[in-house]
């Protein structure tokens, strides 16, 4: 299996699927005009990864904001990830979040909230001016 990178724009994330470690990365902003077309490649590596290996994965994200679509497509994740986890594959994630913003402790906090499986909220270092 390749790893899947996908470079950073100014409305989707950067993106590291990695099969060696089971790293999956998110981060930036994700509010493309057509979510489900970004995210296809992503969906499209993680049903694969998740048939083809045993590798427990980690999901770590730093996502300061989603649109609407971007939000549906990282709860088809996290449900996949946790359907993985309740048959027994190691899983967590990791949700790092900018300790300035409120909004998106709420939002991590949020998406936590009906998983089963290990969900982290770390807040980053604050800012200094």
């Amino acid at each position: 299996m390749e790893t899947l990178s996908i470079a950073a724009t100014n409305s989707s994330p950067q993106v590291a699927l990695e099969p060696d470690t089971g790293r999956m990365r998110l981060s930036g902003e994700s509010y493309p005009e057509n979510a489900f077309a970004f995210y296809r490649p992503i969906f499209d590596w993680l049903r694969r990864f998740l048939r083809e290996d045993e590798t427990g994965i980690q999901l770590e994200l730093s996502l300061s904001y989603l649109n609407t679509g971007s939000i549906k497509c990282l709860m088809d994740i996290l449900d996949q990830l946790d359907d993985a986890h309740r048959n027994g594959r190691q899983v967590k994630v990791t949700w790092f979040y900018d300790a300035d913003n409120h909004r998106a402790l709420e939002m991590a906090e949020d998406f936590g909230e009906d998983l089963s499986l290990p969900f982290d909220i770390v807040p980053l270092p604050e800012s200094r001016p």
